[in-house]
């Protein structure tokens, strides 16, 4: 791969990022500094940390970079499943983010099996 935009994973986080904030302009005001602020945060993290530990060039460190997307991945299905429970919400739109998560963290799970090879 020439470039991080190049894999899979990359572009479906990116695509999720931008459903992650459109999501959340739904919810209360009162939420910009707290669940609203911390799932954009953690959803922007997935693609951004990808990118960056491309850019590390060694496969060690872009294990490790991949491992904390992953990690920010689950935060976001947390955040995901808190925001459905106090009805923010609502059970379709969980459903449809909550799978796309599962395919990011397949991809990601993927690459960083071939890495480790």
């Amino acid at each position: 791969m020439k470039t991080y935009r190049e894999f899979i994973a990359w572009q479906k986080a990116m695509f999720f990022v931008t459903d992650v904030y459109k999501t959340t302009l739904t919810f209360p005001r009162e939420e910009l500094f707290g669940l609203t602020s911390q799932i954009r945060r953690a959803a922007t993290s997935i693609p951004s940390n990808l990118a960056e530990g491309f850019g590390r060039k060694g496969n060690n460190e872009f294990i490790r970079y991949i491992r904390i997307s992953i990690g920010s991945l689950y935060e976001c299905q947390t955040q995901l499943e808190i925001s459905k429970n106090i009805g923010y919400l609502n059970l379709s739109d969980f459903e449809l983010m909550y799978q796309q998560t599962k395919e990011i963290e397949a991809l990601l799970r993927g690459l960083e099996k071939k890495l480790m090879e």
